[in-house]
């Protein structure tokens, strides 16, 4: 069967490495591991516990998945030459590197310390595994935002590591991202030249719902609308008016809900004119399609709504290797949800836009 993408350069904005499981206990501070993440086993079920979440029951076992979910669950190794092999099985150029433990692990902990080691140990690894092969890979550190001295010094830390994106939880409930505190940490963020990225569900308990329908709700609700959460904030509060230079990606939100955002918070800012502080030198939807993107998986509506957005706003990720992704089926499926955009268009959404902020030279 042909590939009528087979010409365009496919550069995931959105992919997972799992962890190794000894990765805490061999990189943290002695005095610090016995808090690193764990498995326990409570009244005979096997529990990952993370300081400052509600338990987590693990998977009974591989036994009950079968075919692609079989696939799924053994891959996404940290082997570089075995991710290479699963990036060529799909098509894939490159890809942004994301944890898959460490995402929620590293941001609930209320003690600033812990977050800290726990971002350190994940990023030294990661640049140890990965910086061998900037051509196929760019990974985004993890910086905790508690202490905000600290996130500024390990910014400048993984910056001289050669690390290409700054990795912050998409929401800190303490200290909300239009506090001016932060300013000297968006500053920084603007002189080293690196993305910000926001991943869902990040910073916050994304579980906001265990009754029925709590699978569904979870993952919009509690996830994916951290995207609006954050370029909102980042926004109406005037911190990319102030910063222009900065660059933000929110991270597996989808982008169906963009141009809404963008529209109403345009519309919202002009009609409550006589209240809205601070003043912007333009619409807050000029921020977001100057400095703003989201990445989607299969999200149809996100590039239909492009002329409301900007195609620069939408950056593809497979995903990989988590059940929502796309791997290994990213081309069929780009083909159909892309089949009347403009070759141009396409370039950007599948690689070249993500190419230029992360830093991969083509």
């Amino acid at each position: 069967m042909s590939d009528p993408l087979q010409d365009f350069e496919f550069i995931s904005a959105d992919s997972h490495v799992n962890e190794p499981p000894e990765l805490f206990a061999e990189r943290m501070p002695v005095r610090l591991r016995a808090r690193a993440p764990r498995t326990e086993t409570v009244d005979g079920i096997s529990q990952l516990i993370i300081e400052g979440m509600r338990p987590r029951k693990m998977p009974a076992g591989r036994v009950v998945l079968g075919g692609e979910e079989l696939e799924r669950s053994q891959v996404g190794g940290w082997d570089p030459a075995q991710r290479i092999a699963d990036q060529e099985r799909d098509g894939i150029a490159a890809e942004v590197i994301y944890p898959t433990l460490s995402l929620q692990s590293t941001f609930m902990t209320p003690d600033p310390e812990l977050q800290l080691a726990l971002a350190r140990a994940y990023n030294d690894w990661s640049c140890e595994i990965f910086s061998p092969h900037p051509e196929r890979f760019a990974v985004a550190a993890i910086v905790p935002m508690l202490d905000i001295e600290a996130a500024c010094q390990e910014a400048r830390r993984v910056h001289e590591m050669g690390q290409r994106a700054l990795f912050l939880p998409a929401q800190v409930p303490t200290r909300p991202y239009n506090s001016p505190d932060y300013e000297p940490f968006w500053g920084l963020a603007e002189e080293l030249g690196l993305p910000l990225t926001f991943h869902s569900g990040t910073g916050h308990e994304p579980r906001v719902e265990r009754g029925p329908g709590g699978a569904v709700i979870n993952y919009l609700l509690g996830a994916q609308l951290d995207g609006a959460h954050v370029l909102l904030y980042f926004a109406a509060a005037g911190v990319l008016d102030r910063f222009p230079g900065l660059e933000l990606v929110t991270v597996e939100t989808g982008g169906s809900w963009l141009a809404w955002v963008m529209t109403q918070m345009d519309e919202i800012y002009d009609k409550h004119h006589m209240w809205a502080k601070p003043k912007l030198s333009m619409k807050p939807s000029e921020f977001v399609r100057r400095q703003c993107h989201v990445t989607f998986q299969n999200d149809p509506v996100a590039v239909v709504t492009r002329a409301f957005t900007g195609v620069e706003a939408l950056l593809w990720g497979s995903d990989y290797p988590h059940p929502e992704g796309t791997w290994p089926n990213s081309h069929p499926l780009m083909a159909g949800i892309l089949e009347d955009v403009p070759d141009e268009e396409k370039r950007m959404i599948l690689g070249a836009t993500a190419a230029r902020i992360f830093g991969f030279d083509r």
